[in-house]
């Protein structure tokens, strides 16, 4: 099967997901724990000013504290890939190709019959591409998961790719 997925129509660049990269990538997240979790919008600065204010106060009055060993970190790292179960989000990849004005919707191109989604909710999507550790391979190369996780247990599959309207 193909991994590779267009994103194409209204967009000023067409471009093409390889879900088989994506495992490097820092944007994955945990698909098992994601649709539990509470959508939290954060401030990416003030989050690290209150990490690092954390960690000043933290060695001021303990000391400094060294971390696990690299090759540890590195060990239960691999471990995690080899049988994590991962998605990605899709806004980042609609950013890149900046769609264009009018555009209203996302088509989703299946197999089967296509699925047409609001753009607000196609920046929602998070694309699973790994189960347990294995690419999509039978159903896949990528499930579509809608942001509120409302279709988690039966994800659109089989998907050839992303058409704007």
């Amino acid at each position: 099967m193909e991994s590779i997925i267009p994103i194409k129509g209204k967009v000023k660049f067409s471009i093409t997901l390889d879900s088989g990269v994506w495992i490097f990538d820092d944007r994955k997240i945990d698909l098992t724990t994601y649709f539990e979790q509470e959508a939290v919008e954060e401030d990416q600065l003030e989050k690290y000013i209150e990490e690092t204010s954390k960690h000043w106060s933290r060695e001021i009055q303990e000391g400094a504290t060294y971390p696990p060993t690299l090759k540890t970190e590195k060990k239960y790292e691999k471990e995690k890939v080899l049988t994590g179960t991962f998605g990605i989000p899709l806004k980042p990849f609609l950013e890149n190709a900046e769609i264009l004005e009018g555009a209203t919707s996302v088509m989703i191109e299946t197999t089967e019959e296509p699925i047409t989604v609001s753009l607000e909710d196609a920046c929602n999507i998070v694309l699973g591409f790994s189960l347990n550790g294995k690419p999509l391979k039978e159903d896949g190369p990528i499930h579509v998961y809608y942001g509120d996780g409302s279709n988690k247990e039966n994800p659109i599959t089989h998907v050839k790719g992303f058409n704007i309207i």
